[in-house]
Protein backbone atom coordinates (compact mmCIF):
# COMPACT_ATOMS: atom_id res chain seq x y z
CA UNK A 1 0.00 0.00 0.00
CA UNK A 2 1.14 3.52 -0.75
CA UNK A 3 -0.01 6.64 1.01
CA UNK A 4 0.75 10.34 1.36
CA UNK A 5 2.39 11.51 4.53
CA UNK A 6 -0.24 13.38 6.48
CA UNK A 7 1.32 16.80 5.92
CA UNK A 8 1.62 16.33 2.17
CA UNK A 9 -1.98 15.07 1.93
CA UNK A 10 -3.29 18.13 3.71
CA UNK A 11 -1.36 20.48 1.44
CA UNK A 12 -2.70 18.75 -1.67
CA UNK A 13 -6.31 18.81 -0.54
CA UNK A 14 -6.15 22.42 0.53
CA UNK A 15 -4.51 23.47 -2.72
CA UNK A 16 -7.20 21.77 -4.78
CA UNK A 17 -9.99 23.12 -2.62
CA UNK A 18 -8.75 26.67 -2.95
CA UNK A 19 -8.70 26.20 -6.71
CA UNK A 20 -12.35 25.23 -6.63
CA UNK A 21 -13.34 28.42 -4.92
CA UNK A 22 -11.11 30.40 -7.26
CA UNK A 23 -12.97 29.43 -10.40
CA UNK A 24 -16.25 27.73 -9.50
CA UNK A 25 -18.10 31.01 -9.83
CA UNK A 26 -16.14 32.34 -12.81
CA UNK A 27 -17.12 32.19 -16.44
CA UNK A 28 -15.23 30.32 -19.11
CA UNK A 29 -13.23 33.42 -19.93
CA UNK A 30 -11.41 33.30 -16.59
CA UNK A 31 -7.67 33.82 -16.58
CA UNK A 32 -7.42 30.70 -14.41
CA UNK A 33 -6.29 28.22 -17.08
CA UNK A 34 -4.43 25.50 -15.19
CA UNK A 35 -4.43 23.70 -11.87
CA UNK A 36 -0.98 22.66 -10.61
CA UNK A 37 -1.15 19.33 -8.83
CA UNK A 38 1.28 17.94 -6.29
CA UNK A 39 2.64 14.46 -7.04
CA UNK A 40 2.94 11.88 -4.26
CA UNK A 41 6.69 11.43 -3.64
CA UNK A 42 6.40 9.57 -0.34
CA UNK A 43 4.91 6.07 -0.37
CA UNK A 44 5.31 3.08 1.89
CA UNK A 45 7.28 0.05 0.79
CA UNK A 46 5.25 -2.69 -0.89
CA UNK A 47 4.12 -3.73 -4.33
CA UNK A 48 4.91 -0.83 -6.68
CA UNK A 49 2.22 0.50 -8.98
CA UNK A 50 3.18 0.69 -12.65
CA UNK A 51 4.01 4.04 -14.17
CA UNK A 52 1.65 5.52 -16.77
CA UNK A 53 3.13 7.85 -19.34
CA UNK A 54 2.06 11.44 -18.75
CA UNK A 55 0.83 10.78 -15.20
CA UNK A 56 2.20 10.87 -11.66
CA UNK A 57 1.08 8.32 -9.09
CA UNK A 58 -1.09 10.14 -6.54
CA UNK A 59 -2.04 7.23 -4.27
CA UNK A 60 -2.72 3.52 -4.53
CA UNK A 61 -3.57 0.44 -2.51
CA UNK A 62 -2.52 -3.03 -3.67
CA UNK A 63 -4.16 -4.75 -0.66
CA UNK A 64 -1.01 -6.72 0.07
CA UNK A 65 -1.39 -6.81 3.84
CA UNK A 66 -3.83 -8.49 6.18
CA UNK A 67 -5.77 -5.45 7.40
CA UNK A 68 -7.65 -2.59 5.77
CA UNK A 69 -5.32 0.41 5.51
CA UNK A 70 -7.29 2.98 7.47
CA UNK A 71 -4.97 5.80 6.45
CA UNK A 72 -6.57 5.41 3.00
CA UNK A 73 -9.98 3.87 3.68
CA UNK A 74 -12.79 4.37 6.17
CA UNK A 75 -15.60 1.95 6.89
CA UNK A 76 -18.94 3.45 5.85
CA UNK A 77 -21.68 1.83 7.99
CA UNK A 78 -25.33 2.39 7.07
CA UNK A 79 -28.64 0.85 8.07
CA UNK A 80 -30.85 -1.10 5.62
CA UNK A 81 -32.82 1.12 3.27
CA UNK A 82 -30.22 3.89 3.41
CA UNK A 83 -30.51 4.34 -0.37
CA UNK A 84 -32.16 2.71 -3.40
CA UNK A 85 -34.35 0.53 -1.13
CA UNK A 86 -31.34 -1.73 -0.56
CA UNK A 87 -31.65 -4.52 2.00
CA UNK A 88 -28.15 -4.71 3.48
CA UNK A 89 -26.70 -3.17 6.59
CA UNK A 90 -23.19 -1.91 5.87
CA UNK A 91 -21.08 -2.82 8.90
CA UNK A 92 -17.57 -2.36 10.29
CA UNK A 93 -17.25 -6.11 10.83
CA UNK A 94 -14.20 -7.94 9.51
CA UNK A 95 -16.65 -10.61 8.36
CA UNK A 96 -17.96 -8.12 5.79
CA UNK A 97 -14.74 -6.20 5.03
CA UNK A 98 -11.35 -7.91 5.09
CA UNK A 99 -8.06 -8.22 3.20
CA UNK A 100 -7.03 -11.69 2.04
CA UNK A 101 -4.67 -13.13 -0.59
CA UNK A 102 -3.85 -9.71 -2.04
CA UNK A 103 -7.47 -8.62 -2.39
CA UNK A 104 -9.89 -6.44 -0.52
CA UNK A 105 -12.96 -8.59 0.04
CA UNK A 106 -16.43 -7.09 0.50
CA UNK A 107 -18.68 -9.97 1.52
CA UNK A 108 -22.47 -10.06 1.71
CA UNK A 109 -23.85 -12.31 4.43
CA UNK A 110 -27.39 -13.63 4.79
CA UNK A 111 -28.69 -14.15 8.31
CA UNK A 112 -31.81 -13.78 10.43
CA UNK A 113 -32.98 -10.91 12.61
CA UNK A 114 -34.61 -11.31 16.02
CA UNK A 115 -37.98 -11.80 14.30
CA UNK A 116 -36.70 -14.67 12.19
CA UNK A 117 -36.73 -12.68 8.95
CA UNK A 118 -33.89 -12.61 6.43
CA UNK A 119 -31.29 -9.97 7.32
CA UNK A 120 -28.33 -9.04 5.15
CA UNK A 121 -25.00 -7.43 6.04
CA UNK A 122 -22.27 -6.32 3.66
CA UNK A 123 -19.23 -4.07 3.25
CA UNK A 124 -18.64 -0.52 2.05
CA UNK A 125 -15.44 1.56 2.28
CA UNK A 126 -14.52 5.05 1.13
CA UNK A 127 -11.54 7.43 0.99
CA UNK A 128 -13.46 10.58 1.98
CA UNK A 129 -11.31 13.13 3.88
CA UNK A 130 -8.29 10.84 3.51
CA UNK A 131 -7.51 10.58 -0.20
CA UNK A 132 -9.65 13.22 -1.89
CA UNK A 133 -8.56 14.65 -5.24
CA UNK A 134 -9.70 16.59 -8.28
CA UNK A 135 -8.99 15.23 -11.79
CA UNK A 136 -6.97 12.15 -12.59
CA UNK A 137 -6.98 8.59 -13.87
CA UNK A 138 -8.59 6.08 -11.54
CA UNK A 139 -7.87 2.38 -12.15
CA UNK A 140 -9.38 -0.49 -10.17
CA UNK A 141 -9.00 -4.20 -10.85
CA UNK A 142 -11.87 -6.28 -9.55
CA UNK A 143 -13.88 -9.48 -9.82
CA UNK A 144 -17.62 -9.34 -9.18
CA UNK A 145 -19.88 -11.94 -7.58
CA UNK A 146 -22.73 -13.63 -9.41
CA UNK A 147 -26.20 -13.93 -7.92
CA UNK A 148 -29.66 -12.41 -8.10
CA UNK A 149 -29.83 -9.23 -6.01
CA UNK A 150 -26.06 -8.65 -5.66
CA UNK A 151 -24.86 -5.23 -6.83
CA UNK A 152 -21.10 -4.44 -6.67
CA UNK A 153 -19.94 -0.91 -7.47
CA UNK A 154 -16.84 1.28 -7.76
CA UNK A 155 -17.87 4.92 -7.70
CA UNK A 156 -17.03 8.49 -6.69
CA UNK A 157 -18.83 11.27 -4.86
CA UNK A 158 -17.78 14.86 -4.00
CA UNK A 159 -16.11 15.44 -0.65
CA UNK A 160 -18.41 18.39 0.04
CA UNK A 161 -21.75 17.16 -1.25
CA UNK A 162 -23.44 20.44 -0.38
CA UNK A 163 -21.12 22.66 -2.42
CA UNK A 164 -23.42 22.59 -5.47
CA UNK A 165 -26.32 20.99 -3.62
CA UNK A 166 -27.31 17.49 -2.60
CA UNK A 167 -27.54 14.65 -5.10
CA UNK A 168 -27.84 14.79 -8.06
CA UNK A 169 -26.76 18.44 -8.23
CA UNK A 170 -23.43 17.54 -6.59
CA UNK A 171 -22.51 15.03 -9.32
CA UNK A 172 -21.59 11.34 -9.17
CA UNK A 173 -19.11 9.29 -11.22
CA UNK A 174 -19.83 5.55 -11.35
CA UNK A 175 -16.68 3.80 -12.53
CA UNK A 176 -18.28 0.36 -12.59
CA UNK A 177 -21.56 -1.30 -11.68
CA UNK A 178 -22.57 -4.89 -12.43
CA UNK A 179 -25.82 -6.63 -11.55
CA UNK A 180 -25.26 -10.09 -10.12
CA UNK A 181 -28.16 -11.37 -12.19
CA UNK A 182 -26.44 -10.32 -15.43
CA UNK A 183 -22.67 -10.54 -14.90
CA UNK A 184 -21.94 -10.39 -18.63
CA UNK A 185 -22.83 -6.67 -18.59
CA UNK A 186 -21.00 -3.76 -16.91
CA UNK A 187 -22.10 -0.12 -16.70
CA UNK A 188 -20.28 3.20 -16.39
CA UNK A 189 -22.45 6.20 -15.53
CA UNK A 190 -22.30 9.88 -14.66
CA UNK A 191 -25.10 11.63 -12.73
CA UNK A 192 -25.60 15.39 -12.51
CA UNK A 193 -28.07 18.21 -12.85
CA UNK A 194 -31.30 19.29 -11.58
CA UNK A 195 -33.48 17.97 -12.99
CA UNK A 196 -31.57 14.70 -12.62
CA UNK A 197 -29.64 13.77 -15.73
CA UNK A 198 -27.32 10.88 -16.44
CA UNK A 199 -25.25 9.40 -19.24
CA UNK A 200 -24.35 5.73 -19.31
CA UNK A 201 -22.14 3.37 -21.25
CA UNK A 202 -22.64 -0.40 -21.38
CA UNK A 203 -20.20 -3.22 -22.13
CA UNK A 204 -21.49 -6.76 -22.70
CA UNK A 205 -19.16 -9.74 -22.99
CA UNK A 206 -20.00 -12.49 -25.47
CA UNK A 207 -18.00 -15.51 -24.31
CA UNK A 208 -17.42 -15.00 -20.58
CA UNK A 209 -18.53 -12.77 -17.71
CA UNK A 210 -17.18 -10.18 -15.32
CA UNK A 211 -17.57 -12.78 -12.55
CA UNK A 212 -15.22 -15.26 -14.26
CA UNK A 213 -12.03 -13.26 -13.79
CA UNK A 214 -10.56 -9.90 -12.80
CA UNK A 215 -10.95 -6.90 -15.11
CA UNK A 216 -9.54 -3.36 -15.08
CA UNK A 217 -12.15 -0.61 -14.73
CA UNK A 218 -10.88 2.92 -15.19
CA UNK A 219 -11.95 6.52 -15.63
CA UNK A 220 -9.98 9.48 -16.96
CA UNK A 221 -11.47 12.59 -15.37
CA UNK A 222 -10.42 15.94 -16.83
CA UNK A 223 -11.92 19.45 -16.56
CA UNK A 224 -14.00 19.21 -19.73
CA UNK A 225 -14.28 15.48 -20.35
CA UNK A 226 -14.69 12.15 -18.54
CA UNK A 227 -13.83 8.85 -20.27
CA UNK A 228 -14.65 5.28 -19.20
CA UNK A 229 -12.61 2.15 -20.03
CA UNK A 230 -12.76 -1.57 -19.37
CA UNK A 231 -9.47 -3.40 -19.88
CA UNK A 232 -8.15 -0.25 -21.61
CA UNK A 233 -11.00 -0.23 -24.15
CA UNK A 234 -12.80 3.13 -24.31
CA UNK A 235 -16.58 2.74 -24.22
CA UNK A 236 -18.03 6.07 -22.99
CA UNK A 237 -17.03 9.73 -23.33
CA UNK A 238 -19.03 12.55 -21.68
CA UNK A 239 -18.36 16.28 -21.99
CA UNK A 240 -21.76 18.03 -21.87
CA UNK A 241 -22.97 17.86 -18.27
CA UNK A 242 -24.52 20.67 -16.23
CA UNK A 243 -25.83 21.46 -12.78
CA UNK A 244 -28.27 23.95 -11.33
CA UNK A 245 -31.14 24.37 -8.95
CA UNK A 246 -34.25 23.62 -11.02
CA UNK A 247 -35.59 26.84 -12.48
CA UNK A 248 -32.33 28.74 -11.90
CA UNK A 249 -29.39 29.44 -14.22
CA UNK A 250 -26.84 26.68 -14.70
CA UNK A 251 -23.62 26.89 -12.68
CA UNK A 252 -20.56 27.74 -14.80
CA UNK A 253 -19.23 24.72 -16.69
CA UNK A 254 -17.57 22.34 -15.79
CA UNK A 255 -19.57 22.32 -12.53
CA UNK A 256 -20.23 20.06 -10.70
CA UNK A 257 -17.14 18.10 -11.72
CA UNK A 258 -14.64 20.78 -10.67
CA UNK A 259 -14.34 19.87 -7.01
CA UNK A 260 -12.68 17.20 -4.86
CA UNK A 261 -14.12 13.70 -5.12
CA UNK A 262 -13.37 10.48 -3.26
CA UNK A 263 -13.50 6.78 -4.16
CA UNK A 264 -15.86 4.24 -2.63
CA UNK A 265 -16.34 0.50 -3.03
CA UNK A 266 -19.38 -1.49 -1.96
CA UNK A 267 -21.42 -4.63 -2.44
CA UNK A 268 -25.13 -3.88 -2.16
CA UNK A 269 -27.88 -6.47 -1.67
CA UNK A 270 -31.23 -5.85 -3.32
CA UNK A 271 -32.62 -2.48 -4.31
CA UNK A 272 -34.72 -0.85 -6.98
CA UNK A 273 -32.36 -1.71 -9.83
CA UNK A 274 -31.08 -5.27 -9.22
CA UNK A 275 -34.15 -6.56 -7.40
CA UNK A 276 -33.97 -8.68 -4.27
CA UNK A 277 -32.11 -11.97 -3.74
CA UNK A 278 -33.98 -15.22 -4.25
CA UNK A 279 -33.43 -18.90 -3.55
CA UNK A 280 -30.79 -19.09 -6.31
CA UNK A 281 -28.48 -16.49 -4.72
CA UNK A 282 -25.37 -18.19 -3.35
CA UNK A 283 -24.24 -16.16 -0.34
CA UNK A 284 -21.33 -18.52 0.33
CA UNK A 285 -19.70 -16.94 -2.74
CA UNK A 286 -21.14 -13.42 -2.46
CA UNK A 287 -17.73 -11.74 -2.42
CA UNK A 288 -16.64 -8.64 -4.33
CA UNK A 289 -12.85 -8.88 -4.79
CA UNK A 290 -10.73 -5.78 -5.46
CA UNK A 291 -7.10 -6.45 -6.42
CA UNK A 292 -5.98 -2.81 -6.39
CA UNK A 293 -7.07 0.80 -6.66
CA UNK A 294 -4.66 3.32 -8.23
CA UNK A 295 -5.07 7.04 -8.78
CA UNK A 296 -2.80 9.02 -11.09
CA UNK A 297 -2.68 12.71 -12.03
CA UNK A 298 -1.08 14.78 -14.72
CA UNK A 299 1.30 17.62 -13.78
CA UNK A 300 -1.44 20.14 -14.59
CA UNK A 301 -4.87 20.43 -16.21
CA UNK A 302 -6.22 23.17 -18.44
CA UNK A 303 -9.42 24.40 -16.80
CA UNK A 304 -10.24 26.98 -19.46
CA UNK A 305 -12.89 24.73 -21.00
CA UNK A 306 -16.22 25.42 -22.66
CA UNK A 307 -19.29 23.26 -22.78
CA UNK A 308 -19.81 21.87 -26.29
CA UNK A 309 -22.78 23.17 -28.20
CA UNK A 310 -25.53 20.59 -28.63
CA UNK A 311 -25.88 19.26 -32.16
CA UNK A 312 -29.42 18.29 -33.14
CA UNK A 313 -30.14 15.73 -35.84
CA UNK A 314 -31.91 17.13 -38.90
CA UNK A 315 -34.91 15.41 -40.47
CA UNK A 316 -34.56 13.90 -43.93
CA UNK A 317 -36.39 15.31 -46.96
CA UNK A 318 -39.60 13.55 -45.89
CA UNK A 319 -39.46 15.01 -42.38
CA UNK A 320 -38.36 11.74 -40.73
CA UNK A 321 -35.80 11.94 -37.91
CA UNK A 322 -35.24 8.17 -37.97
CA UNK A 323 -32.23 6.94 -39.92
CA UNK A 324 -32.92 3.88 -42.10
CA UNK A 325 -36.54 3.85 -41.02
CA UNK A 326 -37.50 1.92 -44.17
CA UNK A 327 -34.77 -0.67 -43.45
CA UNK A 328 -33.44 -0.33 -46.98
CA UNK A 329 -29.88 -0.81 -45.66
CA UNK A 330 -28.68 -3.92 -43.84
CA UNK A 331 -26.71 -2.28 -41.03
CA UNK A 332 -24.68 -3.55 -38.09
CA UNK A 333 -27.11 -3.94 -35.19
CA UNK A 334 -24.37 -4.46 -32.59
CA UNK A 335 -22.92 -0.95 -32.72
CA UNK A 336 -24.39 2.19 -31.15
CA UNK A 337 -25.19 4.06 -34.37
CA UNK A 338 -28.70 4.28 -35.84
CA UNK A 339 -30.48 0.99 -35.04
CA UNK A 340 -29.07 -1.34 -32.47
CA UNK A 341 -30.29 -4.45 -30.73
CA UNK A 342 -29.75 -5.08 -27.01
CA UNK A 343 -30.20 -7.95 -24.55
CA UNK A 344 -30.32 -7.67 -20.75
CA UNK A 345 -31.39 -9.59 -17.65
CA UNK A 346 -31.78 -13.07 -19.10
CA UNK A 347 -32.98 -12.01 -22.54
CA UNK A 348 -31.69 -14.07 -25.44
CA UNK A 349 -32.31 -13.48 -29.11
CA UNK A 350 -31.14 -11.81 -32.30
CA UNK A 351 -32.25 -9.35 -34.95
CA UNK A 352 -31.70 -8.84 -38.64
CA UNK A 353 -32.80 -6.59 -41.49
CA UNK A 354 -34.25 -8.60 -44.34
CA UNK A 355 -36.54 -7.63 -47.21
CA UNK A 356 -36.78 -4.05 -45.88
CA UNK A 357 -38.07 -5.38 -42.57
CA UNK A 358 -36.58 -5.51 -39.09
CA UNK A 359 -37.02 -9.03 -37.70
CA UNK A 360 -36.55 -9.78 -34.00
CA UNK A 361 -36.13 -13.38 -32.89
CA UNK A 362 -36.57 -14.08 -29.17
CA UNK A 363 -35.21 -17.26 -27.59
CA UNK A 364 -35.66 -16.24 -23.95
CA UNK A 365 -37.83 -13.29 -22.94
CA UNK A 366 -35.82 -12.37 -19.81
CA UNK A 367 -37.06 -10.85 -16.60
CA UNK A 368 -37.63 -7.17 -17.48
CA UNK A 369 -39.30 -5.21 -20.30
CA UNK A 370 -35.96 -4.23 -21.79
CA UNK A 371 -34.48 -7.75 -21.71
CA UNK A 372 -35.05 -7.78 -25.49
CA UNK A 373 -34.79 -4.31 -26.96
CA UNK A 374 -34.47 -2.48 -30.28
CA UNK A 375 -33.57 1.22 -30.13
CA UNK A 376 -32.50 4.24 -32.13
CA UNK A 377 -30.95 7.18 -30.19
CA UNK A 378 -29.98 10.78 -31.00
CA UNK A 379 -33.50 11.95 -31.83
CA UNK A 380 -34.00 15.72 -31.41
CA UNK A 381 -36.61 16.53 -28.78
CA UNK A 382 -37.39 20.28 -28.47
CA UNK A 383 -39.47 21.63 -25.61
CA UNK A 384 -42.93 22.71 -26.77
CA UNK A 385 -42.82 20.79 -30.07
CA UNK A 386 -45.31 18.08 -31.06
CA UNK A 387 -44.17 14.72 -32.43
CA UNK A 388 -45.70 11.71 -34.13
CA UNK A 389 -44.32 8.15 -33.99
CA UNK A 390 -45.48 5.79 -36.74
CA UNK A 391 -44.55 2.20 -37.59
CA UNK A 392 -45.93 -1.05 -38.99
CA UNK A 393 -45.71 -4.14 -36.81
CA UNK A 394 -46.88 -7.76 -36.69
CA UNK A 395 -45.78 -11.08 -35.21
CA UNK A 396 -45.88 -14.81 -35.87
CA UNK A 397 -48.57 -15.03 -33.22
CA UNK A 398 -50.42 -12.38 -31.24
CA UNK A 399 -48.17 -10.91 -28.56
CA UNK A 400 -47.64 -7.68 -26.56
CA UNK A 401 -44.71 -5.26 -26.65
CA UNK A 402 -43.94 -1.69 -25.55
CA UNK A 403 -42.94 1.41 -27.51
CA UNK A 404 -41.67 4.66 -25.97
CA UNK A 405 -39.36 7.63 -26.50
CA UNK A 406 -36.96 7.74 -23.57
CA UNK A 407 -34.31 10.15 -22.29
CA UNK A 408 -31.04 8.27 -21.57
CA UNK A 409 -29.34 11.55 -20.60
CA UNK A 410 -32.20 12.86 -18.45
CA UNK A 411 -32.77 10.17 -15.87
CA UNK A 412 -34.57 7.88 -18.33
CA UNK A 413 -37.77 9.90 -18.16
CA UNK A 414 -40.25 9.27 -20.98
CA UNK A 415 -41.16 11.85 -23.60
CA UNK A 416 -43.58 9.32 -25.10
CA UNK A 417 -44.80 7.24 -22.18
CA UNK A 418 -44.28 3.49 -22.14
CA UNK A 419 -47.14 2.38 -24.38
CA UNK A 420 -48.15 -1.26 -24.46
CA UNK A 421 -49.78 -2.56 -27.62
CA UNK A 422 -50.56 -5.97 -29.04
CA UNK A 423 -49.04 -7.05 -32.33
CA UNK A 424 -51.31 -9.37 -34.31
CA UNK A 425 -50.42 -11.69 -37.18
CA UNK A 426 -51.53 -9.05 -39.69
CA UNK A 427 -49.36 -6.00 -40.52
CA UNK A 428 -50.86 -3.03 -38.69
CA UNK A 429 -49.90 0.64 -38.64
CA UNK A 430 -49.52 2.17 -35.17
CA UNK A 431 -49.53 5.94 -34.59
CA UNK A 432 -48.71 7.77 -31.34
CA UNK A 433 -48.44 11.52 -30.76
CA UNK A 434 -47.02 13.52 -27.87
CA UNK A 435 -45.87 16.98 -26.85
CA UNK A 436 -42.30 17.42 -25.62
CA UNK A 437 -42.61 19.23 -22.27
CA UNK A 438 -39.09 18.92 -20.89
CA UNK A 439 -35.73 20.56 -21.45
CA UNK A 440 -34.37 20.40 -25.05
CA UNK A 441 -32.63 17.07 -25.61
CA UNK A 442 -30.56 15.99 -28.60
CA UNK A 443 -30.62 12.35 -27.48
CA UNK A 444 -34.20 11.18 -27.35
CA UNK A 445 -34.37 7.43 -27.93
CA UNK A 446 -37.07 5.43 -29.68
CA UNK A 447 -37.41 2.04 -27.96
CA UNK A 448 -39.22 -1.18 -28.74
CA UNK A 449 -39.17 -3.30 -25.56
CA UNK A 450 -40.04 -6.94 -26.10
CA UNK A 451 -38.88 -8.70 -22.94
CA UNK A 452 -40.85 -10.27 -20.09
CA UNK A 453 -44.14 -10.33 -22.01
CA UNK A 454 -45.01 -14.01 -21.85
CA UNK A 455 -44.13 -14.60 -25.50
CA UNK A 456 -41.13 -15.36 -27.68
CA UNK A 457 -42.99 -14.98 -30.98
CA UNK A 458 -40.94 -13.42 -33.77
CA UNK A 459 -41.69 -9.73 -34.40
CA UNK A 460 -41.60 -7.80 -37.68
CA UNK A 461 -41.29 -3.98 -37.90
CA UNK A 462 -41.38 -1.72 -40.99
CA UNK A 463 -41.68 1.94 -42.01
CA UNK A 464 -40.62 3.60 -38.75
CA UNK A 465 -41.03 7.36 -38.55
CA UNK A 466 -40.56 10.04 -35.90
CA UNK A 467 -41.56 13.46 -37.20
CA UNK A 468 -42.47 16.91 -35.92
CA UNK A 469 -46.09 17.97 -36.42
CA UNK A 470 -47.86 21.30 -36.06
CA UNK A 471 -50.48 20.13 -33.59
CA UNK A 472 -51.75 16.95 -32.02
CA UNK A 473 -54.71 15.11 -33.45
CA UNK A 474 -57.65 16.17 -31.21
CA UNK A 475 -58.35 12.62 -30.05
CA UNK A 476 -54.76 12.27 -28.91
CA UNK A 477 -54.86 15.45 -26.85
Amino acid sequence: MKNFKKTISMITVLALTSSIFAFAGCNNGSNQSEIDLLPNPDVEEGTPAPEIDGYNLLWHDEFDGTLLNESIWSYDPHQPGWTNNELQEYTTSTKNVFVKDGNLVLKAIKGKNDKGNNYYTSGKVKTQNKQDFMYGKIVARAKVPEGQGLWPAIWMMPTDENYYGIWPKCGEIDIMEVLGSDVKTAYGTVHYGEPHAEQQGVVTLENNSFADSFHDYSVEWEPGEIRWYIDDELYLTVNDWFTCVEGADEEPYPAPFNQNFYVQLNLAVGGTWPGNPDETTDFDNAEFLIDYVRVYQKDSYDTNVKKPEKVFRQADETGNFIHNGDFAVAENLDDTEDWYFLLFEGGEGSAEIKDETMIIYTEKEGTVDYSVQLVQPELPMIKGKNYRVTFDCWADEERPLIVCVSAPNAGWIRYLADTKFTATTEPTTYVYEFTMRDKDDNNGRLEFNMGNKGSTATIYIKNVRVEEIDELTPSEE
